[in-house]
């Protein structure tokens, strides 16, 4: 929002994280449904677009799509290959929230489209079942729920990893880990964000404290965001924010027919 830092755009640029989440939510507007041929498809046209910022299980997934693969197949492929501290990143989380809001009284469904939505690119569990906790949390906030995140832990049992469901049980509880790490790690970007999007008294507290955390600030950023806009709803983003995104048109639009969807 300051402009020129890190990879030297203009204030308001959409990084990674927004445009994929952009081709999910386009792909739900325009398709009236989940259909991970058509997001996987979006995926590799944005990819083909040459973005200065990419992760790079979603490069490598991508690529394997760009060269036929099956939607279901590259993630799985990338990841089977890939050695444990390379193979659980933050690059589905933090685009899936646009699921929550047609799916929200529909768990079930829910967590099938947030672990396919991942598997396009992130196939390790901990990836897959991250969307499903993270989508089932705002779609609790969406609802008022007294406890999303419980409701969430409950409601995937004992299908998610341990260490998933471990480190994100004390945010659950309303504790504040001693340490909130802030690398790309799927499991330290859930606990952090959803830590920040859950504890702030506000939306611009919960995107502010997340982002000025440094490390990869804006996935981080991105789901406390999503828990936050959840929380508080987009009136409560602040004008000054939402005035210097170039996109902000379609990114309304987009909103209105989704909540249209469900």
């Amino acid at each position: 929002m300051i402009g020129h830092g890190t990879w030297n755009q203009p204030a308001g640029t959409i990084t990674d994280d927004t445009e994929q989440a952009l081709c999910i939510a386009r792909s739900l507007v325009e398709q009236h449904e989940f259909d991970p041929v058509d997001i996987a498809e979006r995926f590799v046209e944005w990819y083909d677009s040459d973005p200065f910022d990419i992760g790079r299980m979603t490069m490598k997934s991508l690529s394997r799509l760009r060269h036929g693969d099956e939607w279901d197949e590259a993630g799985q492929h990338v990841w089977e290959s890939s050695p444990e501290g390379q193979n659980a990143g933050n690059g589905s989380v933090m685009r899936c929230a646009p699921l929550a809001v047609p799916y929200a009284t529909d768990w079930d469904r829910l967590v099938e489209v947030s672990r396919q939505s991942s598997q396009i690119t992130h196939a390790d569990p901990r990836c897959t079942y991250g969307c499903a906790v993270l989508n089932l949390t705002v779609a609790g906030l969406l609802d008022d729920a007294d406890t999303p995140l419980q409701d969430a832990l409950d409601d995937i049992g004992s299908d998610a990893p341990s260490e998933l469901v471990t480190a994100l049980q004390p945010i659950a509880w309303g504790d504040s880990p001693d340490t909130l790490e802030t690398s790309g790690y799927v499991v330290h970007s859930l606990q952090t964000a959803l830590h920040d999007g859950l504890v702030a008294e506000s939306a611009e507290e919960a995107i502010v404290t997340a982002v000025n955390r440094g490390g990869d600030t804006d996935t981080i950023g991105a789901i406390a965001g999503a828990v936050a806009g959840a929380r508080f709803g987009a009136s409560q983003l602040p004008e000054r924010w939402v005035s210097a995104i170039d996109e902000v048109g379609e990114l309304e639009s987009l909103a209105s027919q989704i909540t249209t969807l469900s």
